[in-house]
């Protein structure tokens, strides 16, 4: 490619909308998509957009999702949040860990530490 040749970064472009970001809310890489329903969805959806459609009838993190359409992170955040916006795609932030641990653990360790 030479260097007066934009190549992919206008295909890119196009592919957002001119964005950079999504419009809602960020997506962690951790984050999982699933496919809303059976439907392919709208018959003028890009072919990245089928794309994700396709792969995240099984539960897929947003990392697999960009890896699989080889789109740098960015770019396929925003699509994401395209399909999100549309409710083609639904999302499962994963929770952090303070909160997945149970409050009788706490107790059980306060316990132990206080015995010591």
């Amino acid at each position: 490619m030479s260097g007066d040749d934009p190549g992919p970064l206008i295909r890119l472009f196009g592919l957002t909308g001119g964005r950079a970001r999504p419009q809602g809310e960020a997506f962690d890489l951790m984050t999982i998509v699933t496919t809303a329903g059976d439907a392919p969805g709208p018959p003028d959806l890009m072919p990245e957009h089928r794309s994700v459609l396709a792969l995240c009838r099984r539960p897929t993190p947003v990392a697999d999702v960009a890896a699989h359409l080889r789109l740098p992170i960015n770019i396929t955040r925003v699509i994401l949040d395209d399909l999100r916006r549309d409710g083609l795609v639904t999302i499962d932030r994963p929770r952090p860990v303070a909160q997945t641990i149970d409050e009788r653990i706490y107790r059980e360790v306060l316990h132990g530490l206080r015995s010591l």
